[in-house]
């Protein structure tokens, strides 16, 4: 009986993303094997690098045509053939873009019994911890320094920001388009935010930052990248979290003159994913709770409903329409 929606990633773009290059089609409900157990899926996660995967094998296996797209999800457990779950349990893991999948249960993880669900796919799951590990634990912060954080009212860069200014810093954010930007600084607490759209990033960095940048949390790579190496105090920190201006598009531009600015500046660059910092999860989900508790972290979540809305969800997080973290609801909450 087909009952699992599924979508397909049917051609690999060479440009920029469009719903075109999917389809959804109906297939069986899976049967889980010896050791695994079958999840329907809940909230279904959607982050930029979903789109590096299309281009080739990154940290974790390409997505091809024909495949199943890839993605991180909270889902119920509906059938177990494995020790230690149950029917009932909320895990996660990489069920994609399904309503049903059958994983190996080494694969999946159990889930706390925080709610609402879509915090941990925010502000405690992907993002807030790539936040955390991202600045607190690669390039560190301290009260008075300068963070300068790209794509800042993305699902990264908006915690990334609230956690500079809980720490004391100055934080400058970069966005796209001036309501954008005004919302990072009113609702969200930044000293400033930079309009790279309508602003010349290089000139407004200058501006507000006349001493340079002691860390820059970069998100989106190409210029903007450039402009804030130019800008970097000596000793400076550079943690990179992503790259999406890159993703999505040809002829993709890379800055210029890095070897060098490394070396006059003496700047320290690094690249980092969340699973490198796991055995520091608890740290960061201790803190980032109490962040929230006290109203110090404003959690923002755009969550669209419905499996047949993650194609356009993808393209249009991909082209910086979304505030906060962005995720799909596939079906209802566990009761």
């Amino acid at each position: 009986m087909a009952d699992n929606t599924q979508i397909l990633l049917v051609e690999k773009p060479t440009g920029k993303l469009t719903e075109a290059h999917f389809e959804s089609r109906q297939a069986p409900i899976p049967t889980p094997g010896e050791g695994q157990v079958l999840v329907r899926s809940v909230l279904l996660s959607q982050d930029a690098a979903n789109r590096a995967w299309m281009q080739g094998a990154t940290y974790r296996a390409a997505v091809n045509p024909g495949d199943v797209m890839a993605g991180y999800a909270i889902g119920e457990v509906v059938e177990s053939r494995a020790a230690g779950f149950a029917v009932g349990d909320v895990v996660s893991g990489d069920v994609g873009w399904q309503e049903y999948a059958a994983l190996d249960a080494r694969a999946v993880l159990h889930c706390s019994d925080h709610r609402p669900l879509s915090h941990l796919l925010s502000v405690l799951g992907i993002a807030g911890k790539t936040a955390y590990h991202g600045l607190i634990h690669v390039p560190g912060i301290e009260a008075g320094e300068t963070l300068v954080v790209s794509a800042a009212a993305g699902s990264v860069g908006s915690i990334v920001g609230q956690i500079g200014r809980i720490k004391g810093a100055r934080v400058v954010g970069i966005a796209g388009g001036a309501e954008k930007c005004a919302w990072v600084r009113d609702a969200l607490g930044f000293d400033a935010c930079i309009d790279y759209k309508g602003e010349e990033v290089p000139s407004k960095l200058a501006e507000l930052c006349p001493e340079g940048i002691d860390v820059y949390f970069d998100n989106v790579g190409g210029t903007i990248l450039q402009a804030a190496l130019f800008a970097m105090k000596l000793h400076g920190r550079i943690s990179c979290c992503g790259a999406v201006s890159q993703y999505d598009g040809s002829a993709p531009a890379s800055p210029v003159g890095i070897p060098g600015l490394l070396v006059v500046k003496r700047l320290r660059m690094e690249g980092f994913i969340m699973s490198d910092f796991s055995d520091r999860d608890a740290e960061a989900e201790r803190d980032l709770a109490a962040w929230v508790a006290s109203g110090e972290i404003q959690v923002v979540e755009d969550i669209l409903d419905g499996l047949e809305n993650a194609p356009g969800g993808l393209v249009g997080l991909l082209a910086g329409e979304n505030r906060g973290k962005r995720m799909i609801r596939v079906g209802p909450d566990p009761a």
